[in-house]
């Protein structure tokens, strides 16, 4: 199972917005986070998102660049910031039949997460700059022994969507 990990875009601070919406910059994060992993040929069979807005709207407008529909992102409490990482990976292991899967969501659980699937600890934690993402290849989600494959940062997947194929 491909597993690509997806901080939301930038958001509004929740004195600006109580939801914390996605801002301008997070936005834009968000399609050029899409356009790179069009441009890096990856065909997602599954999007998951947080119910929390700033994560679903980077789910999104991901799938709008990627060409997956909408309707069919996943929404799941299991990846809320506070979420603990075996609960997620219980969820995973519901879609052990699908190869790829992009998971929308909140530090702190990503970063413990992406540790969980490579040692079995979520003790170690990556820490994703908002935008940010990962690609982890693993047998399935409860094997704990995946392999680390990349770690981009939002500037390094703008670069991506902007690169032409010339």
């Amino acid at each position: 199972m491909e597993i690509y990990l997806v901080r939301h875009g930038a958001a509004y601070e929740k004195e600006e917005d109580a939801e914390r919406h996605l801002n301008k910059n997070g936005v834009n994060q968000s399609h050029l986070t899409g356009k790179a992993l069009k441009r890096l040929d990856i065909q997602l069979d599954l999007i998951v998102s947080s119910p929390k807005s700033r994560a679903r709207q980077t789910a999104e407008i991901i799938a709008e660049e990627v060409g997956y529909l909408r309707d069919d992102i996943k929404v799941t409490e299991t990846l809320v910031p506070t979420a603990h990482t075996q609960d997620t990976i219980s969820y995973l292991n519901n879609f052990a039949d699908v190869e790829r899967i992009m998971l929308a969501g909140h530090l702190p659980l990503l970063g413990h997460l992406a540790s969980e699937l490579l040692i079995n600890t979520p003790q170690i934690s990556f820490y994703f700059e908002p935008g940010a993402a990962c690609y982890i290849n693993t047998e399935q989600p409860h094997s704990f022994s995946g392999d680390f494959r990349w770690f981009l940062t939002p500037e390094q997947l703008g670069i991506i969507a902007q690169t032409s194929n010339t």
